[in-house]
């Protein structure tokens, strides 16, 4: 049975207890019906407090304390005085506890549940006579998958004919159509909107994006904040101190109905269920608008970011970048150029090298076969053509190589620079033979996000960039950002990381996730933003965006502030109706039936208050 139909199952049989608990205390109090049956009634209401004990039994097998503990306390002394009423109030306000909880996790399984039905079940396999449809689990990587009109992708795949606009609104929360061709990449529960697909799988099952975000949501809910652990260690001491306080004012007053009133108005669950429920809450939430986030702790974080780190290219900018230029130091034509440069960009993941790649295939320029190619993180790459070394990279990579740069060649570099333009060397036989002149466009919404989070608290904003110090400044000044560190290496970046963290306040690294792997995983959250079909984002990061927007960002925090601002108010809340609870209960206006009323009406406000969240 799917998790979220042992809720509802749940749901509705303590709804069943908590109707008989009512009638019984109703039928008491009004003595409607003889007394012979209002007896069986108690019976059948008392019985309610079983699993209370066995839950409190477990506890303690577990070596954990529980509010259920105190509960049974509450309810043995009460059996044994005969407060039937305070039995019944007492399993109301648990069972009421229970309803509402397992209400809220209704409503989060729902949004894992809603999202295990975008699932496709079936595939059509290509074949020769058309295709053969199949279960999901007998697809195999490399297999040919036909995707018709108004169909489900199943798999994650590269598309081999065809084109069509796929919604994928189940991944990243937008609604807007995304136009595919030939070669372009497509995921698992994506709809085909218009035109035919067919797709060659390269992820299935649960390789597939898809199916890690689902996992990821799933335990999500196992990582608690901060706050929820600390709850639970204050929950534990205040049980034990509320006994021995139990204890002590019974040896002190021998008065056994001051000692239950006291036990009655402390045994409650409220608070234990409340906080998590909202983090829960607005996980689930986050995850139905595509941000996953992996857990409590990270999004407690967010309240307390002080420093903000972008990485520049594929965050702050496109990262698409596009060549502009293409300048010829030898007399050899630019497509001779572009031809050795695409060949050794192939197999590179640098953006630099992907843009040639794309323009080179739009230009139709053929891709030559090399050997020993050799990707130097950062720096460049090479590879082997007729028995000559091709080089592609920054000028300080062929400085390293021993190969001269001229002081006219360097002179078009740095004018380049000055205008803002991203620039790489390309050489062959130890020579350098053309310069490919490369641009990049700041996203629109960056500086509207930075004046966001200035507002939410972030105090200072920074930029780390492999890029020169001009393309860096001319971005930094575009975009209001206070700080910026140019021409880093992958391990520079982490350098500069780990002078910006502190025990005193949080910092978050954001990147694409996919050349910002272990910076991500350094900071105290790591954002990757744009993850859809990057593995090593998804694994990497703290925080998961699953579209290129960084208006996220503020959201994001502003709900981990409205959730502990939330939790705040319970525990607020909390300690107000227990001190007034105390008060009425030792000016001796509160019986062990009125406390008994006072704690399950009392119960309500902090649970309540939780519900807000799933506005």
């Amino acid at each position: 049975m799917p998790i979220f139909e042992k809720l509802k199952v749940l749901l509705s049989f303590d709804v069943a207890i908590w109707l008989i608990l009512a009638a019984t205390l109703i039928i008491i109090h009004l003595k409607v019906i003889p007394y012979i049956l209002t007896e069986i009634l108690i019976v059948i209401a008392c019985s309610s407090t079983l699993p209370v004990f066995f839950s409190a039994i477990q506890s303690l097998k577990n070596k954990k304390i529980s509010i259920d503990l105190l509960a049974s306390i509450a309810l043995v002394v009460s059996l044994i005085e005969r407060e039937w009423s305070s039995v019944i109030f007492i399993n109301l306000m648990i069972t009421s506890a229970r309803i509402i909880s397992n209400y809220s996790e209704s409503r989060s399984h729902k949004a894992i549940e809603s999202l295990l039905k975008l699932k496709p079940q079936k595939a059509k396999i290509k074949n020769d006579g058309g295709f053969t449809e199949v279960s999901l689990e007998e697809v195999e990587k490399g297999d040919l998958i036909v995707v018709q009109l108004g169909e489900r992708i199943p798999v994650d795949g590269i598309i081999e004919e065809g084109e069509a606009e796929v919604d994928q609104s189940s991944l990243t929360g937008e609604s807007l159509l995304i136009y595919k061709k030939k070669g372009d990449e497509v995921f698992s529960s994506t709809i085909v909107n218009s035109g035919n697909l067919i797709i060659r799988a390269e992820k299935v099952g649960e390789e597939t994006t898809f199916a890690k975000i689902i996992d990821l949501v799933k335990n999500s809910q196992k990582n608690k904040a901060p706050i929820s652990r600390l709850s639970e260690k204050f929950g534990t001491w205040y049980i034990i101190f509320t006994f021995i306080g139990s204890l002590f004012l019974y040896g002190l007053f021998r008065d056994v109905n001051l000692v239950l009133s006291v036990l009655l108005v402390s045994c409650a669950d409220d608070v234990a269920i409340a906080i998590p429920m909202g983090f829960i809450t607005s996980i689930a939430h986050c995850a139905h608008h595509g941000a996953i986030i992996k857990g409590g702790d990270f999004l407690e974080a967010l309240t307390k970011l002080k420093v903000v780190i972008f990485d520049k290219t594929g965050t702050l900018t496109h990262g698409k970048l596009k060549v502009e230029n293409v300048i010829v130091f030898d007399k050899r034509k630019p497509e001779e150029v572009l031809e050795l440069a695409g060949s050794v960009s192939l197999n590179c993941k640098h953006p630099i090298n992907q843009a040639i790649v794309r323009y080179v295939e739009g230009k139709k320029i053929p891709i030559i076969e090399l050997k020993k190619f050799v990707e130097h993180s950062g720096k460049g790459a090479t590879g082997i053509y007729k028995n000559k070394k091709i080089i592609i990279g920054r000028a300080s990579f062929f400085e390293e190589l021993n190969i001269k740069i001229t002081d006219r060649q360097m002179k078009i570099i740095d004018e380049e620079r000055q205008e803002g333009f991203s620039t790489t060397l390309v050489g062959f036989n130890n020579k350098i033979i053309g310069l490919i002149i490369l641009s990049d466009e700041v996203r629109p919404q960056v500086k509207e996000t930075i004046s966001e989070l200035r507002k939410l608290g972030v105090e200072k904003i920074v930029m780390l960039t492999g890029d020169n110090e001009k393309i860096a400044k001319k971005v930094a000044d575009m975009t209001g950002i206070d700080e910026f560190h140019a021409n880093l290496l992958p391990e520079d970046k982490l350098t500069h990381l780990k002078k910006y963290l502190s025990k005193d306040y949080k910092t978050a690294m954001i990147g694409d996730g996919i050349n910002d792997a272990a910076a991500l995983s350094l900071a105290d959250v790591g954002i990757a933003m744009g993850t859809i079909g990057a593995d090593a984002a998804i694994e990497s990061a703290d925080i998961a965006l699953m579209k290129d927007d960084l208006t996220q960002l503020p959201e994001l925090i502003k709900i981990s502030k409205s959730t502990l601002r939330v939790v705040y108010q319970n525990l607020l809340l909390w300690a107000i109706l227990n001190i007034m609870g105390l008060v009425l209960v030792f000016g001796r206006i509160l019986d062990p039936d009125g406390a008994a009323a006072y704690n399950f009406i009392a119960d309500f406000v902090p649970l309540l208050n939780s519900l807000r969240l799933f506005r």
